[in-house]
């Protein structure tokens, strides 16, 4: 079979491998598509570098269909069409508080153990989701996203009728976007780039350019002066975090869903005076994927817009070096 191999400092090696026996409680998936998620960006960027062995495959935004099940996997056969939930929880601890998709030994399929850019790919048969059989395999490479997204809205408890602003309208942020608007809150997604602004606005969803439009002001009038009662902040800047916490009304939710590697200036005071509440959201847990699998069945979300390119695994490189040029694309799919 042929691997794409992360060998560090921007560089793909794809090479012919052996396909790996099966471990007992392991199924061996034979991989259709995989998403280029923006944790393989960093990665390619030098980021997590302590957590990979080099070479490395990465990649977990998966539609695959099985290949084979190993001794003790019951409920599987080959045929079936799924994705994974890549994680691994490991040994639970007493710090985890009992919730194991953010445990302390949690690994990450993809960034600790070795992903789904390859053409066949042995995982724990507990990592499954079933995919419905009209799915498209192009979609189903897009419910591990879409499930971080239900993650979020689901944590963020938004309700059908509530105000919902969206720092940052990447990839996860058009997800958040649609999920929010799915459940009937209204939706406005803060922006900066034009073709964004523009995809975001086919979907039928409101957008506003902080570099254009005063966005306090805009926000207030969005809202008939309520301002918002949940803030997803998705853009990973300084500048938004500093705004999030001028946009919830009193009482408001702040969602932190980017990854912010570094300490950030964040206005306290804003929490004190409004009794805002600040929440993190990380990953996934079961329940998201069968969300995000139904959403996705459903036809109601145009998911399909959100693919801007579909490329074979051996240009997985420019595939890479795009990303890096086009700030405006969205989901690219690697072809096993």
């Amino acid at each position: 079979m042929k691997a794409l191999h992360f060998t560090g400092n921007k560089t793909f090696d794809l090479q012919e491998v052996d396909v790996q026996p099966l471990a007992p409680g392991e199924v061996r998936l034979k991989v259709a598509y995989c998403g280029v998620c923006g944790t393989d960006v960093h990665i390619y960027h030098g980021a997590m570098a302590q957590r990979l062995t080099l070479p490395q495959v990465i990649g977990h935004e998966v539609s695959a269909v099985i290949d084979g099940v190993g001794e003790g996997v019951t409920g599987w056969q080959p045929g079936d069409r799924v994705t994974v939930r890549p994680l691994k929880p490991g040994q639970e601890m007493a710090v985890d508080n009992g919730v194991q998709h953010i445990g302390q030994n949690l690994k990450f399929i993809g960034i600790d153990t070795p992903g789904g850019m390859q053409q066949y790919w042995n995982v724990p048969a507990y990592t499954l989701h079933r995919l419905p059989d009209d799915l498209p395999l192009t979609l189903g490479a897009l419910v591990e996203p879409l499930a971080v997204a239900c993650h979020d809205v689901r944590l963020g408890e938004v309700k059908a009728g509530e105000q919902v602003v969206i720092i940052g309208g990447g990839p996860i942020g058009m997800l958040i976007a649609l999920v929010a608007k799915q459940k009937g809150a209204n939706v406005l997604i803060s922006e900066v780039n034009e073709a964004r602004l523009q995809l975001a606005e086919s979907m039928g969803l409101a957008t506003v350019n902080p570099k254009e439009t005063d966005l306090l002001a805009h926000v207030e009038n969005f809202t008939n002066g309520a301002m918002a009662d949940v803030v997803f902040e998705v853009s990973g800047v300084q500048a938004g975090v500093t705004v999030m916490t001028q946009l919830p009304r009193v009482r408001g939710r702040v969602v932190m869903v980017a990854i912010h590697a570094e300490p950030k200036a964040v206005d306290l005071f804003r929490f004190f005076w409004r009794e805002l509440k600040l929440i993190g959201a990380r990953v996934y847990e079961p329940d998201d994927f069968d969300e995000a699998i139904a959403l996705a069945a459903s036809g109601t979300l145009p998911l399909d817009q959100l693919i801007t390119q579909i490329a074979p695994l051996a240009d997985a490189r420019s595939v890479f070096e795009t990303i890096d040029n086009n700030p405006a694309g969205m989901k690219y799919l690697l072809a096993m």
